[in-house]
């Protein structure tokens, strides 16, 4: 049985008998400049424990109306997703890297690789990432293999999710890769495209263009991707995909598309899960596949014709020399993908787009009740899909902190008076007159 430390005297012993003097010295390859000091984590915890834990911190997400978007959306699941998605079959397979006996799986990843490509209207899509976040640091990372310049800097519209932007720079920050932010309007949130042609000369590798953006707003995609290759600069299209149900997808962005698509892929059929598990996406056009991180499922036909399915593409270090591979951070969260594509082949194209347009017309109605309240007004002009951004009279930390006394989550705290706040399919008219009358008595209680 190995040997597993768990006090210092035994990370001492441990220590002595492999000959070094401290932990340190197992990351003395590493240069002294990129270390960091790793994150403070929690004490051991036993089964009973966690468990306990577990179910404490659970407890504090239930039972409450949440109108709380900024990345991971409440929606509806239906019933049979994760009825199958949880079958032994699906839910204990990993790796299959024996295509032999893991077809069921390699099926279903080269089905969701289609549902993604069809959805971005891009050409080519791995078999997903760890998260959206990740994933777009990761479509960073690519699109300066693919460019290949001299000088990598890549635009970053403040309009990103700022929890994606320190992923990004969390992971490229060491790799001589420069972030350039690209400020937005106030009056509408969004890209000011009117002053593009001020990077005309900055030498920009790639844009990475939110849409929706952070702020709930439809960006300008295609001036901004035809601006983009104009100056030969690669467009990272970063999407929520159950707004492509109505929208229009990357791959048709300007005259020539983008050139990679991504994002969080929770909206189809995750639940929220207190933060994840989720999945990333990443898509894009064939001329890139060979700087496409992760793996890819082809389908092929064996020596008696029959269909199989096999992994092909495999550009992660363990496959391939170290210096020639893409990434390592590439682990396709397999079990995600299953429910995500038994999500789009429950829904498919019509089902998405009721979705999409559900979740649109109820936070129009929640726009309609909330911005009627005095001292409550929405902060951006222009068209967003299904959240946005309101400036109250109130410090918002206390809004709230009573509408969560009071059974609502209410949004997002962007500022001392901004909120962010967001509606889905799930949220019915007895819901957001529910928050509407909650913080309309919040606001006039304030002026009494």
């Amino acid at each position: 049985m190995p040997f597993i430390p768990h006090t210092p005297q035994d990370v001492e012993t441990m220590l002595a008998t492999i000959g070094v003097s401290g932990i340190d010295d197992l990351f003395s390859e590493i240069p002294a400049n990129i270390r960091c000091e790793p994150p403070k984590l929690l004490p051991p915890l036993n089964e009973m424990e966690i468990s306990r834990l577990m179910t404490q911190r659970a407890a504090l997400d239930g039972g409450k109306l949440g109108f709380l978007g900024a990345g991971a959306y409440e929606h509806h699941i239906p019933a049979a997703v994760w009825q199958i998605t949880t079958r032994g079959e699906y839910y204990s397979s990993y790796t299959p890297y024996q295509a032999e006996a893991s077809q069921g799986t390699l099926q279903v990843l080269y089905e969701f690789q289609s549902m993604i490509s069809g959805l971005t209207a891009m050409e080519v899509a791995n078999a997903s990432l760890y998260d959206g976040a990740s994933g777009t640091a990761e479509a960073v990372l690519m699109a300066v293999r693919c460019s290949r310049k001299k000088a990598n800097r890549i635009a970053i519209p403040t309009t990103v999710n700022p929890v994606t932007i320190a992923t990004i720079r969390a992971l490229v920050s060491q790799q001589g890769i420069e972030l350039i932010e690209m400020l937005c309007t106030e009056e509408d949130g969004r890209v000011d495209t009117e002053t593009l042609a001020q990077y005309n000369d900055e030498d920009i590798t790639a844009i990475i263009i939110p849409q929706p953006n952070f702020f709930g707003q439809l960006e300008d995609v295609d001036i901004i991707t035809d601006w983009a290759h104009s100056v030969g600069a690669l467009v990272i299209g970063m999407v929520n995909p159950m707004a492509l149900g109505i929208l229009k997808p990357p791959g048709e962005w300007g005259s020539q598309g983008a050139d990679i698509a991504c994002g969080e892929g929770q909206p189809l059929g995750i639940p929220l899960s207190s933060g994840g598990p989720y999945f990333g996406f990443l898509a894009c056009q064939k001329k890139w596949l060979r700087q496409l991180p992760g793996r890819i499922v082809g389908r092929t036909q064996d020596r008696s014709g029959k269909r199989g399915f096999v992994l092909t593409m495999q550009t992660r270090e363990q496959h391939i020399r170290r210096s020639k591979a893409t990434s390592n951070i590439c682990t396709n969260q397999g079990l995600m993908t299953v429910a995500a594509t038994i999500y789009m082949a429950i829904m498919g194209p019509k089902g998405l787009a009721n979705v999409a347009y559900a979740c649109h017309e109820n936070s129009r109605q929640l726009l309609d009740v909330l911005t009627a309240i005095p001292g409550v007004e929405r902060l951006h002009k222009g068209h967003f899909f299904h959240e946005f951004v309101l400036k109250l009279e109130l410090p918002v930390k206390d809004v709230l902190q009573e509408l969560l006394d009071r059974g609502i989550v209410g949004g997002l705290a962007l500022a001392e008076n901004y909120l962010l706040v967001c509606a889905t399919e799930t949220k019915t008219k007895e819901d957001i007159d529910s928050y509407g009358a909650v913080l309309a008595d919040i606001m006039g209680r304030s002026e009494s």
